[in-house]
């Protein structure tokens, strides 16, 4: 106890030498006390004056003479003693004194064998290559992307539909000696649900289970998918934390999905083709063409606008594209979108079309006409396809997120405003009504890709993945900030975007004629295209799936 009052209290050097020396019972002396006469040494060494910082080394070298009657062993000798146990709890020691110890000597604690080093550099080898092997993949099927070049499609669309067709039947074949009315059970369990009968919401999971599958038809997959979102309700626990901008998929899979998808389904294409060609006669003449684009997300729309674009008599145009995107989760928020940036500058350098882009990863709301460089003289478009849902509405927060968005479009003033969403009516603030409503809208689609989609096919997993259940569990599962997915009809829509000073654009006839004639050759005949009232409606089976519109700013009174 006296050598740590002394060394406490800031003796000097020579009475911590003498003390030393003259101590043989320091050797039973805890290891904490010489842990911490160790560390203390250390910090006095640096902060004293360089010849007292000389004798407090001369010091601790005798204090180690004391404790091993001998000199400090070098570093590799500790590593070694360390590795085969000799030094007991000496260890404590040497993990806490390390003076200075140089970056070449540091590498000496850790040995490894040549055959050890060379597994390790070759593993790295075979790592650096796997990343660049992806990228390079991504960009090979990145010409999936230019759809518009290809008249190829009805063929392939007939023959899987052919097989979708075949797998369907064999399916209700396994199960026809069961039948069983899975909307009734559905909204059984949804309605014990509600009720807080968890007793019989059990009951019903397990048997909506028992006829059920994640690789089945249509109404079994609607199942199973469902349940699984009833489930997490109950429990309030979710497998897999979901979000509007969530995705486990990579971006390869996600280009072999999107050219099965394209080629099965005209949705999503329709509402590109829609877009591009009204884009395309606005910018006619136009000699700087910028795109806003909210919800740009992998920017599958543009490549086949970049080409239409390059054909110009007068040549293309500047196309500066803003990317804007919700943010990320995670230490890069903005990571997608500026993937997108990259993967559109591959197709304008193809092309020879000139390109800028900029790139904003913020929820919409918080974004604000600051935060856009917009030029005079430029044709200004502003492009929304189906991700204005994911914005919170009035129900969330007073002032509505959604509204403030369409506000913001408005304040852009652009030249057009180009707009498509689901049609969907469960966005009600009651579960059951919710859910019913969700029901009815997500069967169309699982018998829609049912009908076009092989059942073995991985692209059919993928699409329904992306673009129903993510979805559906929001819907089911989550309530309040949580559930992002908030569809609306597209009257609903429409007195949003009238209220925000827009005014309707007539679409021209001939789009609408050719979108009808490309869905009548190479699609499923139940896909339906219709228009009324300046919206070109999408349906499958008589039901309304999709809306798209164009849009321009109301003159000011």
């Amino acid at each position: 106890m006296l050598f740590c009052q002394y060394l406490l209290m800031g003796s000097d050097s020579t009475t911590v030498l003498d003390l030393v020396a003259n101590q043989e019972t320091i050797l039973n002396l805890e290891l904490p006390i010489v842990s911490l006469v160790s560390t203390n040494l250390n910090l006095r060494a640096t902060l004293l004056r360089p010849s007292l910082s000389l004798a407090l080394q001369a010091a601790e070298r005798s204090f180690y003479e004391v404790l091993q009657d001998q000199t400090p062993p070098p570093s590799d000798q500790i590593s070694g003693d360390l590795e085969d146990g000799s030094l007991g709890n000496f260890s404590s020691i040497t993990s806490l004194h390390q003076p200075e110890v140089s970056e070449e000597s540091t590498r000496r604690y850790r040995h490894r064998d040549d055959d050890e080093d060379d597994d390790l550099e070759g593993g790295r080898k075979s790592k650096l290559p796997a990343i660049s092997t992806v990228d390079e993949l991504a960009e090979k099927f990145e010409e999936v992307l230019l759809v518009c070049q290809k008249n190829d499609q009805g063929e392939a669309t007939e023959k899987k539909t052919r097989q979708a067709k075949g797998s369907s039947n064999r399916s209700k074949q396994q199960k026809s000696d069961q039948p069983v009315d899975m909307r009734n059970l559905l909204m059984q369990c949804a309605q014990a649900v509600a009720s807080f009968d968890q007793r019989r919401a059990s009951e019903k999971l397990k048997e909506i289970r028992e006829h059920s599958s994640s690789h089945g038809d249509a109404t079994q997959r609607l199942g199973y998918h469902f349940a699984e979102a009833l489930e997490a309700r109950i429990t309030g626990t979710m497998t897999t934390p979901i979000s509007a901008t969530s995705s486990r998929t990579s971006m390869v899979d996600i280009l072999k999905a999107y050219k099965g998808f394209v080629q099965a389904c005209p949705t999503l294409i329709m509402c590109y083709f829609t877009a591009n060609r009204t884009i395309v006669e606005l910018a006619s003449k136009a000699t700087t063409l910028h795109i806003i684009d909210f919800g740009i997300l992998y920017g599958f729309q543009w490549p086949c606008l970049i080409q239409a674009l390059s054909k110009r008599d007068t040549g293309p145009p500047l196309l500066r594209v803003t990317g804007i995107e919700l943010p990320q989760s995670g230490f890069r928020p903005s990571e997608r979108v500026e993937e997108t940036g990259r993967r559109l500058k591959r197709f304008c350098d193809k092309f020879k079309v000139p390109f800028e882009y900029s790139f904003i990863a913020k929820n919409w709301e918080n974004i604000t006409l600051d935060d856009l460089v917009i030029n005079s003289g430029e044709t200004t478009v502003v492009n929304c396809i189906l991700r204005l849902q994911y914005t919170p509405d009035e129900t969330v927060s007073l002032n509505s997120p959604r509204d403030t968005a369409l506000k913001l479009f408005r304040d852009i003033n652009p030249d057009l405003f180009v707009f498509a969403e689901i049609n969907g009516t469960y966005n009600s603030p009651f579960f059951l009504t919710r859910f019913r409503e969700a029901l009815f809208h997500c069967s169309s689609l699982f018998d829609m890709y049912e009908t076009t989609l092989s059942e073995d096919d991985n692209c059919r997993t993928l699409v329904e993945r992306e673009l129903i259940i993510r979805d559906a569990m929001s819907v089911i599962a989550c309530e309040g900030s949580e559930r992002f997915a908030r569809p609306e009809t597209y009257k609903q829509w429409q007195v949003r975007i009238l209220r925000a000073g827009f005014r309707p654009a007539k679409l021209n006839k001939q789009i609408v004629k050719d979108g009808k004639e490309i869905v009548k050759q190479r699609y499923h005949k139940d896909f339906v295209i219709d228009n009324d009232n300046n919206w070109m409606f999408q349906g499958w089976k008589g039901r309304v799936l999709y809306a798209v519109s164009c849009w321009k700013p109301a003159k000011k009174q």
